[in-house]
């Protein structure tokens, strides 16, 4: 997940964002990649675009290592299909950014943040500036980081009216438009990039075959996992950096402490204890999906088994089970991780834009999805 953050280049970088897309386009705005000399990390989309970008971070890295000194920002627009000959059709217009002390101060900052929502903030045009900002407005790392005496984080960023207000030296950031280019009131234009945490919890009990899988695919996934097993020795040595390992002889405590609007997938070695979880998890009253690995027989059971200790006929039909996308049977791990893993973003992205609608109709103002498209 996010190899553009969580690689730490120990070679000179630069970092190619998507400003904006007009139409269609392979990514959308906030996509990210890293451009060395020799390599790429991470990717905005493949294809032609991708190559022409790889090629303008390159030269951007020659000019910088023959000069000595840094090399101002870009931004650039490409017309996929008369230019670049790709059938997407749309316009994209990719920020490129060499990242020096100030950016690579904000990316390690960003890095310990993950978990909490950040705006990054870079001049395009005339002196570079990188800063970071959280979700309140306050400089957190990069260029112009500090404090004023006796009131803490630095007060030129605040945000009023669902905007950040910068005064006449820095733009104000539309926090409902997601990734964007805005100008300040000098004309200057400023990289506006949101960077929100992963809105998706998912507790997976079992850490067998399947949930090994689905745990290798969740880990490239924009979510967070709790993996809990009482069997500590069925971990693997290694873990993505979005995974909570819980090896524990009470998983049932860990439904209890739970976040609300957490998702659940029970799938461990005894069928007892998925009764037993299965039941913990459907007690509450806050639980945004769960699934239960198991035949349609399996289901019939538990359901009479559930009813009979009086718990709530509708959040018994709200259990998943089977799981997985229905017209997929073959029941090797990385199959049934990849229906489970399918049918999970479906999920969380309609309850996504569920709360999005939800929040427009309560009048409040939300943080864009990762999906939005900006436009100029």
């Amino acid at each position: 997940m996010n190899e553009w953050l969580t690689t730490v280049m120990a070679e000179p970088a630069v970092l190619v964002t998507v400003a904006i897309v007009e139409g269609s386009g392979p990514r959308e705005p906030g996509a990210r990649m890293l451009v060395t000399a020799g390599g790429q990390v991470d990717t905005i989309g493949g294809g032609h675009l991708e190559m022409c970008a790889v090629d303008v971070g390159r030269s951007m890295l020659k000019s910088a290592a023959k000069t000595g000194e840094g090399v101002h920002a870009r931004l650039e627009r490409y017309a996929l299909g008369p230019s670049l000959g790709q059938c997407c059709g749309g316009v994209v217009h990719l920020a490129f950014e060499l990242i020096d002390t100030a950016l690579a101060d904000v990316m390690a900052s960003l890095r310990k943040r993950w978990r909490e929502d950040s705006w990054r903030l870079s001049a395009i045009d005339g002196t570079p500036v990188s800063l970071l900002l959280d979700a309140s407005g306050a400089v957190v790392a990069g260029t112009g980081t500090g404090t004023s005496a006796g009131s803490g984080p630095r007060s030129d960023f605040d945000f009023v009216g669902g905007a950040a207000i910068f005064g006449p030296a820095y733009p104000s950031v539309d926090r409902q438009r997601g990734t964007h280019i805005l100008r300040d009131t000098a004309g200057r234009r400023w990289l506006a990039d949101l960077c929100l945490a992963p809105r998706s919890h998912l507790l997976l009990f079992g850490a067998g075959h399947v949930g090994a899988a689905i745990v290798r695919m969740l880990g490239e996934l924009p979510c967070t996992v709790t993996w809990v097993d009482e069997r500590e020795d069925m971990f693997p040595a290694t873990i993505p950096a979005n995974v909570t390992v819980e090896a524990t002889d009470a998983p049932e405590a860990l439904v209890a402490a739970a976040p609300a609007g957490a998702s659940y997938l029970v799938m461990t070695h005894s069928h007892a204890l998925d009764q037993l979880l299965s039941e913990a998890i459907l007690a509450r009253a806050d639980v945004s999906w769960f699934g239960l690995i198991g035949s349609k027989t399996k289901r019939v059971q538990f359901e009479r088994r559930m009813a009979a200790r009086g718990l709530p006929e509708e959040r018994i039909a709200a259990m998943v089970c089977p799981i997985g996308i229905a017209g997929i049977t073959n029941k090797l791990p990385a199959a049934i991780a990849a229906s489970v893993c399918a049918q999970l973003l479906m999920v969380w992205e309609a309850q996504q834009i569920a709360a999005l609608e939800t929040d427009a109709r309560n009048g409040q103002t939300p943080i864009a999805p990762v999906r939005l498209v900006a436009s100029r």
